[in-house]
């Protein structure tokens, strides 16, 4: 088993290396007139923009995998193919423990821990669940489907965006909105209600399908979660926003 985890150390430094280099690389580009004027809010636009980034490639890797190896959705456990593998890895090491270690880090010492809790429970039980597709080459498929997700945060995160630059009041916002519900729907609910089917009827008896379940469990929960906070604050929004939630953009 330890030559199997020596090559994953050097890819967790060029991981954490490469995306601090993407957020000083990003972090030179012009910032919109309302968010340079704001600590907080130019913290929070350099880190939408890495996860921007992470979510494009990674979204349409994830689309490309699924079409030239359509089999996965049907064997999660068992299908695979190099460029769905090297998706999972990608993930794990390049994005989870690059990107989420440094955004963990960032929201420490940015202070942000208190507004930012569930992204870093988030980042943990992503990390766990993603270990069983490197170092056991199994439920690469279901590791693939779940990164269907970062379609929809491509919107999502577009949408945040907008908000810290207080454009809600564009055309391209309210027409974003709507797209982003239904891409939250299509990529985002429905691969999270097929993977909780899937490992509630077959993999909930083994114990790498019993763990993953656990996690998928408390993802399914968090999820709902943001789904209340999003159709909240786009569709039901309060009419003058209290001193309490001025920051909200933080997590919704």
């Amino acid at each position: 088993m330890t030559p199997v985890l020596h090559p994953a150390l050097p890819l967790l430094l060029v991981a954490t290396l490469t995306f601090r280099a993407l957020r000083r690389a990003l972090s030179r580009l012009p910032l919109p007139a309302h968010v340079r004027t704001d600590p907080l809010r130019t913290w929070r636009w350099h880190n939408l923009l890495v996860s921007f980034t992470h979510s494009i490639v990674s979204g349409i890797w994830a689309l490309l995998c699924l079409w030239q190896t359509p089999e996965m959705l049907v064997e999660m456990e068992t299908a695979w193919s190099l460029s769905g593998y090297l998706l999972v890895c990608f993930s794990a090491a390049l994005c989870l423990l690059g990107y989420f270690i440094h955004d963990t880090v960032d929201i420490v010492i940015s202070s942000q821990t208190r507004a930012s809790w569930e992204y870093l429970v988030h980042h943990v039980m992503a990390i766990g669940a993603f270990f069983s597709g490197i170092f056991w080459r199994s439920f690469v498929g279901a590791g693939v489907l779940t990164l269907l997700v970062e379609v929809s945060n491509i919107f999502l995160t577009f949408r945040m965006m907008m908000k810290i630059n207080n454009a809600q009041e564009l055309l391209l916002y309210r027409i974003n909105k709507y797209v982003n519900l239904v891409m939250y729907f299509l990529f985002r609910l429905a691969p999270q209600v097929y993977l909780t089917k899937f490992f509630l009827q077959y993999a909930g008896q083994r114990n790498l399908g019993g763990f993953l379940l656990s996690i998928l469990l408390m993802l399914d929960v968090m999820i709902l979660i943001y789904f209340s906070r999003l159709l909240r604050s786009d569709f039901c929004p309060e009419p003058v926003p209290s001193r309490q939630h001025k920051d909200k953009f933080l997590t919704e």
